[in-house]
C-alpha cells in the first residue's frame, strides 16, 4: 500500500472499539512480554507516570494543544531530582565498614570511624565487600546548601536495614528486602538535619539469608510545572484494547491502545507491536487548530534511568522513525524478578506527511542534532491537524520493541518468534502500518468474540474478568523456538521468584491457551520435556523450573516439588490430547510420562512432606489436594494410554486411579467436608485439581464430592473471596475460580466469582492483578502480573470442551 492512501486511509478510519470494563486495579497499555510491558497504575492516567509492571516509571505522555491552548492527555512527567548523595549506581562512592558491632553511638555524625574498613559501595554478597551477617557503614558527603523541597532517601536493601542522618533515623526495617532502589520521604527533624557542609550518612544491614545488598543516596525532588490536564471522561478496556476519552475545552481526543494479541497467528502474536490512535473532534460546531503530541520517555529502555541511552531519527519507506537503545546493549546479561531490559531498541514509527514530525527530546529541550546520547531522553512525535471539525480526525503511531535476542536456551541465545524471516524491524515497520487496519478490525472482533463467550459460560462479572486478565496472561510469557525448531513460550514467574518456565505457573495459566491455540501450550510444555530427555535433568519427576528469567540453562529454584510438576506435566498432556483430538504429542513424550506416572504411582497418593505450587504456605504433609492432583494424574495417564492403543496400560493405571479416589474420600473424611491433610482432622482446603477430573470426564471422583465441597466453601468466603484453606485469610484467584468451576449450577459459580469481582474493581492495590490477595481487605499479599490469570479461563475451556464432545456426538 503506497502511503499517501494509507495516510489518507488514517485521516478517516473510523476507530471502532469493544469496550467492555471501566475498572480494573490497573491498565495495560503495551503488552508484550515481561520486558515490554507498559501500564497505568491510575484510573485518570494523567494524574501519575505509566509504569513497567514492576511497578518502575516508565513514561508515556501526550498533549493537545487546541487553538493555542495546552492540554495534558496522559502519562504525568517523572519526577526530577536534584542528587545531594548519589547511590552507587549513578556514581561511584565510598564510605567505611565494619562488621564487628560498634559502640552504642555509631551513627552519630562525630563518632570516630577510622579504624573502621575503607570500602566501595554499594555493600554486597555479590561484589565481596559484606560476607557477615551482619554490616555497618558510614558515608561522609559534603552539600553546598541551598533550598530544599522534599528530600528522599533512594534506598535499596536486602535484608533487613536501619538508616540515619546526621544522627536522625529516617528508616528502619525487618524483616523485610526490597529488589530496587525506593524513594522514602526524609521529612521533618531529618530534613532539618542536612546542612551546608560535612553531613553522615549512617545504615546498619542485616542479611538473613541469600544473597546482602545495601546501598542509599539522597535526592531532592524539585517542584513539579504546572500543567492543564485535559478532563478525563471515559476509559474501557476489552481484551486487546484500552480506551481513554478527554475532553480539551471546546475539543474531544480519543487515545486508544491496541496490543494485537490473536493466538492463532503466532507470528502476529510475537511481533513486539502496538498501535496508539487518536481521533480528534469537535464538540461546539466550530473548527479547530489542534497540535498532538505523544512521548515515549527512553526509560523504556534500561533498567535504570542512570543509564546511558542513544537515540535517533531515521527514515524508511516514507515512514519516519524514532529509536532508541542502552549504548552498553549488554545483551541477555541481566537477569532476575524485579528487573527491565537494558538491551535492545524502542521504535515509534508514523507515516511521513507534511502535518507530522519527530525529534529527541533531552533534559535541556530539544535536540537539535537527530542522534544523541544521553539520559532520561524523550522521543516526540507531533501531527498538526488544521480546522477540525465534527469529523473524526485520527493519528496511528507504532510502538515496537526489537530485543535482538529474547532468551537464552541451554547456552544459545534465542531470538524472538516473529525474527524467523530475514527482515529488520526497521524493514518490517511498513507492512506493520499497513497491517494497522485489519488488525483493528480482528481485534474488535476477537474482543466481542471473547466477552461474549466468556459470558455465556460464566456471566457478566466473570466476563469482565476474563478481559482484564488476557493480555497481562500472554505478556508474560515469551515466544520463540529452540535450536531444533520446537516452539517455546516461556513464561517468567513475575514477583515470585523470577523463574523461567516454571510448572507450577504453566498449570494454572494453562486454560487460555487451550481455548485459543494449543501450540502455545505445547510450547509451555516442550522445555521441561526436553529437559528430563536431552539427560540434563536426570530426576524421575518433573523439574521445577529452566533457570531464572531470561536464562533457561536449568533449574535454579533451590527445592525440587516433585508430586506437583509431574502432577502438572501429565494432566496438562492430557488436555492437550483431548483438546488436539489426538494422541501425538504424548506419544511424542511417552517414555518420559511413563517416568513421572511410576513415579506417582509410588509417591503421589499419600505426598511426603514437600512444597506444592502454593509454596508460600510453606511445606505441608499429607496434603488432600496435592494427592488429588497425583491421582488425577494418574487417570490421564490411563486415559492417553487408550488413545494410544495400550488397552492394558489404560487399564492398570484407570484402576489404580479409581482405587486410590476411593481410599483418598475415607482418609480425607471430614464430617462434612473434607480436610487439609489426612491426618488433620477439623481443617479444610480448596480442592481445585479435582476440575481435571471433571474437565477430562476422567470420572474417579463422584460427583458428590465436588458437591459436598462447593456447599462447604459457600459458607467460608470472605467480602473479597473464599480463603485458600483454614489455615489464612489470604487466597488465591484463580484457585477459586477452579474451584467455582466444579459447582453444577450457575447461581453456585457466580457466588464463587462475585467477591473476586469485587476485590478486582476495589482493592486498594493498584498494580496489574495479583492473584494473592487477602479475603477480609482485599489487599495485595505477593505476586502481580503473573501468566497465572489465564486460569480464569477454565469455565470458558469447559464450555469448549463441551461443545466439542457434542459435535463428536452429532457427527457420529
Amino acid at each position: 500500500m503506497k502511503y499517501p492512501v494509507l495516510l489518507a486511509l488514517i485521516l478517516g478510519c473510523h476507530v471502532g472499539v469493544i469496550a467492555q470494563v471501566d475498572r480494573a486495579p490497573a491498565y495495560p497499555l503495551l503488552t508484550h512480554d515481561p520486558y515490554f510491558s507498559v501500564w497505568s497504575f491510575n484510573d485518570t492516567i494523567g494524574n501519575a507516570p505509566t509504569r513497567h509492571w514492576t511497578g518502575k516509571e516508565q513514561p508515556l505522555m501526550a498533549r493537545a494543544v487546541v487553538d493555542g491552548e495546552t492540554w495534558h492527555l496522559l502519562g504525568a512527567p517523572a519526577p526530577v531530582y536534584s542528587t545531594i548523595l548519589p547511590t552507587a549506581e549513578n556514581a561511584g562512592h565510598a564510605g567505611r565498614k565494619t562488621h564487628r558491632k560498634p559502640a552504642a553511638n555509631w551513627y552519630l555524625p562525630d563518632f570516630k570511624d577510622q579504624r573502621w574498613e575503607q570500602t566501595q559501595m554499594p555493600l554486597s554478597s555479590e561484589g565481596g565487600n559484606w560476607k557477615e551477617r551482619e554490616v555497618w557503614t558510614r558515608q561522609e558527603f559534603n552539600w553546598s546548601g541551598g533550598d530544599i523541597h522534599q528530600l528522599f532517601l533512594q534506598l535499596r536493601h536486602d535484608d533487613d536495614a536501619d538508616v540515619y542522618l546526621n544522627g536522625v533515623k529516617i528508616f528502619s526495617c525487618a524483616p523485610c528486602y526490597n529488589g530496587g532502589y525506593e524513594y522514602i520521604p526524609i521529612t521533618g527533624a531529618a530534613q532539618a538535619s542536612l546542612h551546608a557542609g560535612r553531613n553522615v550518612l549512617a545504615m546498619h544491614g542485616v542479611n538473613t539469608g541469600g544473597p546482602g545488598y545495601l546501598d542509599a543516596g539522597i535526592v531532592d525532588r524539585l517542584p513539579a510545572a504546572a500543567v492543564q490536564r485535559a478532563e478525563q471522561i471515559g476509559l474501557k478496556i476489552s481484551a486487546t484494547q484500552t480506551r481513554y476519552k478527554f475532553r480539551c475545552g471546546p475539543v474531544h481526543v480519543d487515545v486508544n491502545f491496541l496490543s494485537p494479541l490473536l493466538m492463532k497467528d503466532l507470528e502476529r502474536l510475537s511481533s513486539p507491536v502496538s498501535y496508539v490512535t487518536f481521533s480528534v473532534v469537535s464538540t461546539d460546531g466550530n473548527k479547530h487548530d489542534v497540535e498532538l503530541s505523544l512521548i515515549a520517555s527512553t526509560d523504556l529502555t534500561v533498567n535504570t534511568p542512570a543509564q546511558e541511552v542513544r537515540a535517533e531519527q531515521i527514515s524508511i519507506q516514507q515512514m519516519l522513525l524514532l529509536k532508541a537503545g542502552t549504548t552498553s546493549q549488554s545483551i541477555l546479561r541481566r537477569k532476575g524478578d524485579d528487573v527491565r531490559i537494558d538491551w535492545g531498541y524502542l521504535y515509534i514509527g508514523v507515516p511521513g506527511g507534511a502535518d507530522v514530525s519527530q525529534q529527541i527530546i533531552t533534559p535541556d529541550g530539544p535536540a537539535r542534532s537527530t542522534s544523541v546520547t544521553g539520559t532520561s531522553l524523550a522521543l516526540e512525535t507531533t501531527w498538526k491537524l488544521h480546522q477540525v471539525g465534527n469529523q473524526n480526525n485520527h493519528r496511528v503511531a507504532v510502538l515496537a520493541y526489537d530485543d535482538i535476542a529474547s532468551v537464552q536456551y541451554f547456552g544459545d541465545n534465542r531470538p524472538a518468534y516473529w525474527k524467523s524471516s530475514a527482515a529488520t524491524m526497521e524493514q518490517r515497520f511498513p507492512r506493520w502500518m499497513a497491517a494497522y487496519f485489519g488488525l483493528r478490525n480482528a481485534s474488535n472482533d476477537f474482543d466481542e468474540e471473547l466477552y461474549t463467550h466468556a459470558r455465556e459460560s460464566g456471566g457478566e462479572q466473570y466476563a469482565k474478568l476474563c478481559v482484564m486478565a488476557y493480555r497481562q496472561a500472554i505478556a508474560a510469557h515469551k515466544l520463540t523456538t529452540s535450536p531444533e525448531g520446537e516452539l517455546l513460550f516461556l513464561s517468567k514467574e513475575n514477583f515470585s521468584n523470577g523463574s523461567i518456565n516454571t510448572v507450577d505457573v504453566t498449570y494454572p495459566s494453562a486454560p487460555l491457551f487451550l481455548i485459543y491455540n494449543s501450540k502455545l501450550m505445547e510450547g509451555m510444555l516442550n522445555g521441561i520435556f526436553y529437559y528430563s530427555e536431552s539427560g540434563k535433568w536426570t530426576k524421575p519427576f518433573a523439574a521445577h523450573d529452566l533457570g531464572t528469567y531470561p536464562l533457561a540453562n536449568g533449574q535454579t529454584y533451590p527445592e525440587d516439588m516433585p508430586v506437583e510438576e509431574s502432577g502438572n506435566m501429565i494432566i496438562l498432556t492430557a488436555a492437550i490430547v483431548k483438546d488436539q483430538q489426538s494422541g501425538d504429542y504424548a506419544r511424542k513424550h511417552w517414555k518420559t510420562l511413563t517416568t513421572w506416572a511410576e513415579y506417582l504411582s509410588k509417591e503421589g497418593f499419600d505426598p511426603a512432606n514437600q512444597l506444592c505450587t502454593d509454596d508460600f504456605a510453606g511445606h505441608l504433609a499429607r496434603n488432600a489436594n496435592l494427592s488429588v492432583k497425583a491421582i488425577v494424574a494418574l487417570g490421564a495417564y490411563g486415559q492417553m494410554a487408550g488413545v494410544l492403543g495400550d488397552t492394558v496400560t489404560s487399564k492398570q493405571y484407570l484402576t489404580l486411579a479409581r482405587d486410590m479416589a476411593k481410599r483418598w474420600m475415607t482418609m480425607a473424611a471430614d464430617g462434612d467436608h473434607y480436610s487439609l491433610t489426612f491426618d488433620k482432622k477439623g481443617t479444610w482446603s480448596q480442592k481445585y485439581n479435582l476440575v481435571w477430573d471433571k474437565l477430562l470426564k476422567l470420572d474417579l471422583f463422584p460427583k458428590e464430592v465436588y458437591q459436598t465441597e462447593v456447599s462447604y466453601y459457600l459458607n467460608k468466603q470472605n467480602a473479597f473471596g473464599l480463603p485458600l484453606d483454614g489455615r489464612r485469610t489470604y487466597t488465591k484467584s484463580d484457585w477459586i475460580i477452579w474451584t467455582a468451576t466444579l459447582a453444577d449450577r450457575q447461581e453456585d459459580f457466580e457466588a464463587f466469582i462475585k467477591p473476586i469481582y469485587k476485590f478486582a474493581t476495589e482493592t486498594p492495590t493498584r498494580v496489574p492483578l495479583c492473584d494473592w490477595h487477602e479475603t477480609t481487605d482485599g489487599k495485595q499479599v505477593g505476586f502481580q502480573a503473573r501468566s497465572v490469570v489465564g486460569g480464569y479461563f477454565i469455565k470458558m475451556l469447559e464450555k469448549k470442551w463441551l461443545q466439542m464432545e457434542e459435535q463428536a456426538r452429532e457427527s457420529h
